[in-house]
């Protein structure tokens, strides 16, 4: 399956994720199935209180990856449309901060293609983040990254 220009939705954004417009763009009359799946940030951390997250990244270069996963994931599985958004900037305790919708003919193919493609994004896509503590503290951490030395530092705030 060659994938289509208008199949694909990679975003990055500085403002609250709009889940009406996932479900929109993947809506598709030959789709029996869309699964979706909101990063939500938690207020527990590794039994650490976390009070925030921040994300950084180059917006184009994050959104090329996005787009590479996606047409990754077109290639692989039955799927209609896919789309993916992940925020930047703050992102307070309750709120999402990055977003996966897939759409396909059946269930199966929608549930493994978007776990792929948000295991793909958190794994690839070259997205920082900072994990603030209640205890004034925080870290910056690249999950994909995080085995490797240097690449997670503590600072304290100001």
């Amino acid at each position: 399956m060659t994938a289509q220009p208008n199949c694909i939705l990679c975003k990055i954004t500085q403002t609250p994720i709009d889940m009406q417009e996932l479900s929109d763009f993947v809506a598709d009359p030959a789709a029996g199935a869309m699964a979706t799946f909101v990063g939500m940030t938690r207020n527990t951390n590794e039994g650490r209180e976390v009070t925030r997250l921040e994300y950084e990244c180059y917006p184009g270069m994050a959104e090329k990856e996005m787009e590479k996963i996606a047409a990754e994931v077109l290639q692989r599985w039955p799927v209609k449309k896919i789309a993916m958004i992940h925020r930047l900037g703050r992102v307070d305790i309750g709120e999402a901060r990055v977003a996966i919708a897939v759409s396909s003919g059946h269930r199966h193919a929608a549930f493994e293609a978007c776990h792929y493609a948000i295991n793909q994004l958190k794994e690839t896509v070259p997205i920082w983040k900072k994990e603030n503590w209640t205890d004034g503290r925080s870290e910056w951490v690249h999950p994909g990254l995080s085995a490797q030395p240097g690449h997670v530092s503590s600072e304290r705030l100001a």
